[in-house]
C-alpha cells in the first residue's frame, strides 16, 4: 500500500536534481522504481508533476507515494572482489567469469552490484549506490568502471557516449585468422521472432578493429576493439567472418569450458579531474603445458590470476 511522505528541500540541498535528492532520502527502494514513481506522476514538487531532471530549490516541498513493500533496493553480500582501483567517485573492478553483473528475475544474489552494494556501505554512513555505466555479459571477464556518485555517473556516461573510452578485449576464435589485422564492419539488429541480435541489413553500424596476437593450429586469439557498443558486437562480428568465439556455441564456436571474451584493458577520462585513466586487466590467456588439460582442444588454460 503506498504511503505519502513530505520532504522540505533544505539550503544545502538546491540545485541539486530532484532524482539525486530522492536517491539520498529513500535509499531502500531501486533507483528504477523512484524514476518509475516520477514519470507515472506520483512525486510532486510544490503541487505540480517534474522530471527527474528538475533543479531543487531551498524549501521546494516534495510529495511521494511509495509502497515500500515494492522495488526494494539490492541485496548486499559480502562477495570477493577484485578491484583494481577506488576513489570518492568511482572504483574499477575485475570480473570473473560466470559472475552476472546485476541482478535478474532469475537471479537476485551473487551479482556483481551485490557484492559492491556491501563494499561500499559495509562502515555504515552515507548511503552509496553503485552505478553501472556499460555492462559485460554473465560469461565474459574482465574490466568494468562502476561510479559512486550521481555527478560521476553522468559524466562517465557522457563518456562513453561520446566514445572517449577505449576497450580492448583478448578473443580466443575457432580456426585460423589469416590477416595480421583487419575491421570488421557490419549492421547489427535484432530478429524479434527469434528474440536473438544478429548481422542485420537494415540494423545499426557497428564497427570492430581486430588484431591477431597469436595462431595456433586451430584457433587464434585476438584483440577486438569495439569502435561502437552494439548488442553482443564482438560476438557476433568473430561470428560474421567465420571465427566464431570458443565457447560461444550459439554462434558456432566448439564448446568449452567457458566462454574465452575477457575485457582486457580499459581506458577514460577521470569524470572530475579529466586525467586519462588506464587499467589492464590482472587475468590473461595463457597456453597451458599440457595443451588439452581443459578438455576443449584449444590448448589455452582460460582466465588466471
Amino acid at each position: 500500500m503506498d504511503r505519502r511522505f513530505e520532504l522540505v528541500v533544505p539550503a544545502s540541498a538546491a540545485h541539486r536534481r530532484l532524482e539525486d535528492h530522492l536517491l539520498d532520502e529513500f535509499t531502500t527502494v531501486s533507483k528504477m522504481y523512484l524514476r518509475d514513481l516520477v514519470r507515472s506522476k506520483r512525486c510532486e514538487v510544490n503541487g505540480r508533476n517534474e522530471n527527474i531532471g528538475y533543479r531543487l530549490r531551498a524549501n521546494d516541498l516534495i510529495e511521494i507515494w511509495i509502497d515500500e513493500t515494492r522495488g526494494t533496493a539490492m541485496v548486499a553480500e559480502p562477495l570477493p572482489l577484485d578491484i583494481l582501483f577506488e576513489d570518492t567517485d568511482l572504483l574499477v573492478v575485475d570480473k570473473p567469469a560466470g559472475m552476472l553483473v546485476h541482478p535478474s528475475h532469475r537471479e537476485k544474489r551473487g551479482t556483481l552490484l551485490n557484492g559492491l552494494a556491501h563494499h561500499l556501505n559495509q562502515n555504515g554512513g552515507q548511503h552509496i549506490r553503485p552505478g553501472l555505466i556499460h555492462r559485460l555479459d554473465k560469461e565474459t571477464s574482465g574490466l568494468i568502471v562502476i561510479a559512486k556518485n550521481a555527478v560521476a555517473h553522468r559524466s562517465l556516461c557522457r563518456s562513453f557516449l561520446k566514445r572517449h573510452v577505449q576497450k580492448r578485449y583478448s578473443a580466443l576464435v575457432d580456426g585460423v585468422v589469416k590477416a595480421d589485422d583487419d575491421t570488421i564492419t557490419a549492421p547489427i539488429g535484432r530478429f524479434a521472432d527469434l528474440k536473438h541480435w544478429s548481422v542485420k541489413e537494415d540494423g545499426k553500424h557497428a564497427e570492430t578493429k581486430v588484431l591477431v596476437i597469436e595462431r595456433s593450429m586451430d584457433t587464434t586469439l585476438l584483440e577486438l576493439e569495439p569502435v561502437t557498443g552494439r548488442t553482443n558486437q564482438l560476438r557476433i562480428h568473430c561470428q560474421s567472418i567465420g571465427h566464431p568465439i570458443v565457447g560461444d556455441t550459439r554462434r558456432g564456436g566448439r564448446a568449452a569450458a567457458r566462454l574465452y571474451l575477457h575485457a582486457a584493458s580499459l581506458a577514460f577520462p577521470h569524470p572530475t579531474t579529466r586525467e586519462l585513466m588506464t587499467f589492464v586487466s590482472n587475468q590473461t590467456f595463457r597456453r597451458s603445458p599440457d595443451a588439452d588439460r581443459d578438455g576443449d582442444g584449444d590448448g589455452f588454460t582460460g582466465v588466471i590470476r
